[in-house]
This record gives C-alpha cells, structure tokens and sequence, in this order.
C-alpha cells in the first residue's frame, strides 16, 4: 500500500540543498556584517535584553563561589595568622634566650625591661620602656639588646623611662676599633639611622667592615659591646678629617626585649691636686670676714 503524499503537498527542497543554503546565506550575512557593521545595533539591543537573563542564570554560580571564596579565605588568614604568631614568639624566645645568655656575661647587673613605643618627638630618636623609677632605674643608666649597644636612659618616670638611642643626633658613643684598638667618637646620625666616625684623620687605620666596640671610657657603657661597624670610608685630601659612616649593630628598629645595665659604682674618685703632683702650693679660700 503506497503511503506517499499527493503531489500538490510537496515537501520543497530536499535536506542537503537545504542545508547549503542556509550556510551560505550565513556566510554573506557574516561578511556583510563584518565589512559593513549593520547587525550592530541590533546586537546591542539583544545583548541589552539577554543581560538579565544571563545573570540570573549566573547567579547561583556567583553565590556558590563567594561562600566558598570567603570561607577558604577566612581559613587562609587563620593559619596565616596562627603561623605568624608562632614564629613571632619563636623570634623573641629566641632573642630573650640570647639576652639571658649576654646578662650573664656581663660585668654589671642589670634589668630586663620591653620596648613600648617609639618617641612622640619625630626630630629625634628615642623610645620608651616599661621601667621606671619604681625598679630602680637612673637617668644615665646603658641600655643594649642581645646585639650590642642601644642607647641610654635619659629622662625617668615612676613606672616608664625614656631611652635615647645612639642614632640619635646628640648622642656621644666614645668606641674603639677592634682590629687595632683605635680609640674614637661616635656620632648619631640622627633620622637616617646611622652613625658617624667624625673627627678621624684621613690617614686614620680605619678600614671598610671594621668592628667598633665601647672603650668604657666614659664610664656609662661597660668596655667590650659591640655598637657599630663602618661600612663606607670617604677620603678627601681637601679637608683633614675623613667620613666616615657606620651601621649600628643593635637592632635599633626591631627588637622589644632589651637590658638596663647598672651604674658603675667602683670607679676611683678623682684626685687632688696636692704640692707634690703640681709643684705648687694648693690654693687656699680668702676668708671674707672682717679683718
């Protein structure tokens, strides 16, 4: 039995040309497009109004990647955070311990006290400590870290105290060159941080990466701590003295643990002048009463 529509009931193409017809007509209108730009409007307002849709279709994604973006965030910065808390204690153990070690060492008694904050004064370099005049601290007293030398207190408060740093401007440090023992003044750099050799000959033993240590002659730093090393020599045959810049060797910008050293007590008193050591008979006070 012929199932076969009736002629008039035709079909039209068949699917192959069909099919290459609509290519090519894909085809011109790409090119047109391409080389004439008339489909852009249009694309703009089918873009325009498929926008909502599309991000209503995306916004489930969206939500889903923010929740697990901020989760994974929150626990990145609790591991970071819990990783940096741990080395920063490691960090001051490890400095407390080599503070220990240096106390014992020490010729003097001393006091452990923690760096505050730095100095409300920005033309000046100076901290504050968590010891004052309640534990026994003196203006005058040195202070150094497990690096070397720090400073001095100068100014004491009940339960604070003010500690200048050798940085500082108007800070005297009397050192000696360790190579060759080379006696000298340090200077503050003042705000950049540095130390200054001034006063030095140019014809001065003083070498690149020379280590400078206290002398102990001014009786506030006890002899032997380190304070700086130089690292740059400028020669000038122009001027007698040479520049000199050192580094300090304390961590003057990053440790909080720090010692007080006491005052030196067993220093000798000063001597009278006596006939014998001037070849002059003492000076004697006129009395001013009446004759």
């Amino acid at each position: 039995m012929d199932y076969q529509p009736p002629p008039f009931f035709s079909r039209g193409p068949a699917p192959l040309v069909r099919l290459g017809f609509f290519v090519c007509l894909a085809v011109l209108l790409m090119v047109l497009d391409a080389r004439f730009r008339y489909a852009e409007s249009l694309r703009q307002a089918v873009a325009l109004l498929a926008y909502p849709l599309q991000r209503v279709s995306l916004a489930p994604g969206e939500l889903f990647g923010a929740a697990a973006g901020f989760f994974t965030t929150q626990v990145s910065l609790k591991q970071e955070n819990e990783r940096l808390t741990v080395q920063a204690l490691r960090s001051e153990n490890a400095q407390l311990r080599r503070l220990l070690e240096a106390r014992e060492r020490l010729p003097r008694e001393s006091t452990l006290a923690e760096i505050l904050y730095q100095g409300r004064d920005p033309f000046s370099r100076k901290v504050i400590i968590d010891k004052g005049r309640q534990q026994g601290i003196q203006p005058g007293q040195a202070v150094i870290d497990d690096f070397g030398v720090l400073g001095q207190v100068t100014r004491v408060y009940p339960l604070l105290s003010e500690v200048t740093l050798i940085t500082d401007k108007e800070q005297r440090t009397p050192v000696q060159v360790v190579r060759n023992g080379l006696r000298a003044i340090i200077y503050g750099g003042g705000d950049r941080g540095t130390l200054e050799l001034k006063y030095t000959a140019t014809n001065a033993d003083v070498l690149a990466d020379d280590v400078l240590v206290t002398s102990g002659i001014d009786g506030t730093y006890p002899p032997g701590l380190p304070v700086a090393k130089v690292s740059r020599i400028e020669q000038d045959a122009a001027y007698s003295f040479a520049t000199i810049t050192c580094v300090p060797t304390a961590g003057t910008e990053q440790n909080r643990q720090v010692l007080v050293l006491s005052r030196e007590v067993n220093l000798p008193a000063a001597p009278v002048e006596t006939e014998s050591s001037t070849g002059k008979p003492p000076k004697q006070k006129r009395s001013r009463g009446r004759e």
